[in-house]
């Protein structure tokens, strides 16, 4: 059975609808900034319970990663993002989520080879390229600036 670009490219086209993106971009938007603002106020507590510079930086981050991954572990990040789209997507709890997601569905094969091997299956790649890419900048700043 052979069938031709323009029809297969017909049949495609009405087997998936549209996606609604104003739509889907306005719940990003939404969403990601909730997570940004629930970080701003994380911080400001931290900072009025007499938290340091270098803790606020690090708690929290923390407290944001802690949380994802407490919530992808009972399955409600999952539902989450299903509305959210690529709002929850924000670096730090997109990642968290990226690592402990995998570590569950793999736990089943157990702790060295399910959960400790699939862990990084998904962050592993941007681990990678973030480093690399990161020493690369420096080393072009390093020239540049010298």
């Amino acid at each position: 059975m052979s069938i031709s670009k323009s029809d297969y490219s017909k049949m495609t086209d009405a087997a998936s609808p549209n996606s609604p993106v104003l739509k889907n971009c306005i719940k990003a938007f939404v969403f990601g900034g909730g997570i940004c603002v629930f970080a701003e106020i994380v911080t400001e507590l931290l900072e009025r319970a007499g938290v340091g510079e270098k803790g606020l930086r690090l708690g929290a981050p923390a407290i944001i990663i802690v949380i994802t991954a407490l919530l992808t572990g009972i399955g409600v990040y999952d539902k989450i993002a299903r509305h959210a789209g690529a709002g929850v997507i924000v670096p730090i709890s997109g990642f968290a989520n990226s690592v402990v997601a995998p570590a569950l569905e793999f736990q089943h094969e157990g702790y060295v080879l399910g959960t400790a091997a699939q862990m990084f299956s998904i962050a592993g790649p941007v681990i990678v390229y973030g480093t690399a890419s990161a020493v690369i900048y420096g080393f072009i700043y390093f020239i540049l600036t010298r």
